[in-house]
């Protein structure tokens, strides 16, 4: 048993990659459990309309935050404020009587806090888009790019490292194929693969979970294809620095671990200390949550989503430039032996 023991040590302190694995995990976990996990929030985003909007505004405690006074506005000015994401709640005055708040339900725990506040200040409030607050119309939008990202990412890394292990990958290499025919020949399977359990996972969330689709389904194409886009990119540059399937899906588990912590699929990004919420800017999943649950929530139009689906096709951009350039480095040297 002692000997088995040493032996394992040894072999585990061989791995670097696996030793700072264990001990980087850990504390990574407690980092962003310790500065992201909040479900508070504490500033919502407001707007106030109406004939008294200055008057109200001025007198308005936390959590609202007033980002714009419109004493010519109306409910629908409001209306569109949140369906776009302006706003996150809408205060509605009259020349007399008490305002009346309007609230945005697909950011859940926002809305709790604003009906929390209203109650306490007695002042009526309806929930918009949500209206019984259910956790999983909100839940399901983003577990779409939960699945898009593990079958993307890590699906796509394991592929092609088991290629690699197998020796095909250098087989292919010295056939007369260009790099990029082989790089789109291996994740197209992915990317079919992903816009079939897209539409499972959708259709689940319409028929099971009552989750609605309001919006345009082109848009909510146009956002799976971009992130699609960067998740199989990300899945390639995993493979081409993993040496076998045990680091490719250490190395997975990494890139899917903050994405799922900090994109604002379970704790809100606004509510998030300054030291990590930067993360979530860097993120693919924070721009498709938004996205998603846009389209399909609040039918938000592609004119008020052009910033995420923008930096969706940047990031993309990048990651998948850089897999390419690692594949086609990958490549070489079985191309210049066979030569």
């Amino acid at each position: 048993m002692w000997a088995i023991t040493v032996k394992e040590f040894r072999q585990l302190f061989r791995d670097r990659r696996t030793v700072g694995m264990l001990v980087a995990i850990p504390f990574l976990l407690l980092v962003i459990f310790g500065y992201a996990a909040s479900f508070d929030v504490t500033s919502v985003p407001t707007l106030v309309t109406g004939p008294r909007a200055t008057q109200v505004a001025a007198s308005l405690p936390a959590p609202f935050h007033v980002v714009d006074i419109q004493p010519g506005g109306d409910r629908a000015v409001a209306q569109a404020w949140l369906r776009d994401g302006r706003s996150w709640a809408g205060v509605l005055t009259s020349a007399a009587g008490a305002p009346q708040i309007l609230v945005d339900g697909s950011n859940l725990f926002a809305a709790q806090a604003v009906v929390s506040a209203s109650r306490q200040l007695g002042i009526p409030v309806q929930v918009l888009f949500n209206p019984a607050l259910k956790t999983s119309v909100v839940m399901v939008p983003g577990l779409i790019g939960i699945v898009l990202v593990f079958v993307g990412t890590l699906a796509t890394a394991l592929g092609v490292v088991r290629e690699r292990q197998a020796g095909t990958l250098e087989q292919l290499a010295v056939m007369p194929f260009r790099p990029r025919d082989i790089f789109l020949g291996k994740v197209a399977p992915y990317f079919l693969v992903s816009l079939v359990d897209t539409a499972i996972i959708v259709a689940a969330g319409l028929l099971v979970f009552d989750v609605p689709f309001r919006g345009s389904v082109l848009t909510f194409l146009l956002g799976t294809l971009l992130f699609l886009f960067v998740t199989l990119g990300l899945g390639v540059l995993v493979s081409t620095v993993s040496q076998n399937q045990g680091q490719a899906l250490q190395l997975s588990v990494m890139t899917l671990l903050p994405q799922v912590l900090l994109s604002g699929l379970i704790f809100p990004v606004a509510s998030m200390a300054a030291g990590v919420r930067w993360i979530s800017y860097l993120l693919p999943l924070t721009y498709f949550i938004e996205v998603s649950r846009g389209v399909l929530i609040k039918a938000t139009p592609i004119g008020a989503l052009v910033g995420p689906l923008l930096m969706l096709a940047v990031l993309g951009t990048v990651v998948f430039t850089l897999s390419v350039i690692r594949f086609r480095r990958d490549l070489a040297p079985a191309r210049t032996s066979a030569r």
